[in-house]
C-alpha cells in the first residue's frame, strides 16, 4: 500500500491547466509521463519516448511506482511548462500531429522538439533532396530529385541531373498529405496539383521519417508563405487551415454510367470537402481522375439519399446511393452497410457546409486550393 500512496497526489495533477491530454499529441486521459521532462503523455507517446533514453524517461502513472522528489518534479513542471519551453516558436505552419495521425508524423514532432529543440526559430521555405517517386507508366518507385523554392513559388522534380525538371508545380495549386496505407509505407506522401485542368497525383516516400515529414512541413511553409503574402489581411486562424488538408473519405464504391443501365464497375474515390469534389480512379495510386463531381448545396438540388432509383437492374445485393445533383443522379453501390452510412455521412456534410465565393471553396478572395473544379460523368468511368 506504500507503494500506491504517492499516485494520488500523482493522479491530482492531470486536473491541472494542460496536462489533462497528451502534451504531444492532444490524446485525452494521459497515463503515461515523461519524470525527465516533467510532461503527461499518452501510451501511443510515450513508446516513441521510450526510444530517446538521453533525453526522456517514462513510467505509467497508475502502474509503476513514483519517488516523492519525481513527484514534485512533475508538480513544479507539466504540459503547459513544456509547451512554452520546447513549442515557444513553432511555426504556423508547421503540421502539429493530433492523436488519429500517423506514427512517422507523431515521432518527428517528439523529436524536433526534445531531441533537436528545433522550435527556437523559424524555418526557412526551402528544401531540396531526393525522393523515392512511383512512375505514372512503370507504377516503380524510383529515386528523383525534388526541389522547393517559396520564393520563386514552386516545385520541381527531375528525372535526370542533366535535363530540366521533368515538371514545375505552383505553390498556389500545391497539396501534400500522408498516405501511409494507400502507398502502403509508413513514410508515404501524396503530392496533388493542377495540370491542364485536371487532379495530378504524386506519390512519394523516404526511407527517413525524418526526411519525409520535414518535406511535409517545407511544403506546408511554401504554402503558408505563399497564403500569407497574396491575402496579407486574412486572419491566420482562416489561414492556416488552407496550407494543406486530408480528404474526409477515400475508398472503393462501384459505379454506373449516366443511362444507369450500364455496368457497375470498381472505382476508387476521394472526397475533398474544400474543394467540394468527389473524385473517382481506376486504381488508389492512378494519377490522373477518371472525373470528379462537384458537390454543391442541398438548396441548389444537390443530396446523397440511401439506396437506388427503381428500375436500375442490380446483380448484387448492396447497399446504394444515389447522389443527387442538378444535372444527374450519380448511382454508387457500397460493399456494405457500414460504408454506405459513412459515404452518406461524408457527402451530405460537405452539401451542409456554406458554398463560399469561386464555387471552389474560395472565401475571402481565397482561390480554391487546386483551381476550378469541375464535374464529369465520363460513361461507366
Amino acid at each position: 500500500m506504500d507503494r500506491d500512496r504517492p499516485k494520488a497526489p500523482l493522479l491530482e495533477l492531470l486536473k491541472a491547466a494542460g496536462n489533462g491530454r497528451c502534451a504531444d499529441c492532444g490524446a485525452a486521459d494521459p497515463e503515461w509521463a515523461s519524470y525527465k521532462l516533467g510532461i503527461f503523455i499518452c501510451l501511443n507517446c510515450s513508446g516513441i519516448h521510450r526510444n530517446l533514453p538521453q533525453i526522456s524517461r517514462v513510467k505509467s502513472l497508475r502502474l509503476d511506482f513514483w519517488e516523492n522528489d519525481l513527484i514534485e518534479f512533475m508538480k513544479k513542471h507539466g504540459n503547459l511548462c513544456a509547451k512554452t519551453k520546447y513549442e515557444a516558436k513553432v511555426p504556423p505552419y508547421y503540421y502539429i500531429p493530433q492523436a488519429c495521425d500517423c506514427l512517422v508524423l507523431k515521432e518527428q514532432w517528439i523529436r524536433a522538439k526534445y531531441e533537436r529543440e528545433e522550435f527556437v526559430a523559424t524555418r526557412v521555405c526551402s528544401h531540396e533532396g531526393f525522393l523515392w517517386k512511383r512512375g505514372r507508366e512503370s507504377r516503380q518507385f524510383q529515386k528523383r530529385r525534388f526541389l522547393l523554392s517559396a520564393r520563386e513559388g514552386m516545385l520541381k522534380y527531375y528525372t535526370k541531373e542533366t535535363k530540366g525538371p521533368k515538371a514545375i508545380i505552383s505553390i498556389e495549386k500545391l497539396n501534400v498529405m500522408f498516405q501511409t496505407e494507400k502507398i502502403q509505407h509508413a513514410h508515404g506522401l501524396q503530392i496533388t496539383y493542377k495540370t491542364n485542368g485536371q487532379t495530378r497525383n504524386l506519390f512519394v516516400y523516404h526511407e527517413s521519417g525524418k526526411e519525409i515529414v520535414d518535406w511535409f512541413n517545407a511544403i506546408r511553409a511554401a504554402r503558408y508563405h505563399y497564403l500569407r503574402t497574396t491575402f496579407p489581411t486574412v486572419p491566420e486562424s482562416e489561414l492556416v487551415p488552407r496550407i494543406t488538408r486530408n480528404y474526409v473519405k477515400e475508398g472503393y464504391m462501384e459505379k454506373t454510367g449516366p443511362k444507369q443501365k450500364e455496368t457497375f464497375k470498381v472505382r476508387w474515390f476521394s472526397l475533398d470537402s474544400q474543394e467540394r469534389n468527389l473524385l473517382y480512379f481506376k486504381n488508389p495510386l492512378d494519377a490522373f481522375a477518371l472525373g470528379q463531381i462537384f458537390i454543391g448545396r442541398m438548396d441548389e438540388g444537390y443530396e446523397a439519399r440511401a439506396g437506388l432509383p427503381q428500375g436500375v437492374c442490380v446483380k448484387k445485393r448492396k447497399p446504394g446511393i444515389t447522389m443527387v445533383t442538378p444535372t444527374r443522379e450519380f448511382l454508387f453501390i457500397c460493399e456494405n452497410d457500414k460504408e454506405q452510412r459513412e459515404w452518406i455521412d461524408a457527402l451530405n456534410g460537405v452539401i451542409a457546409q456554406p458554398l463560399t465565393e469561386g464555387r471552389g471553396g474560395g472565401s475571402r478572395g481565397f482561390p480554391p486550393v487546386l483551381g476550378t473544379s469541375w464535374e464529369r460523368g465520363r460513361g461507366s468511368g
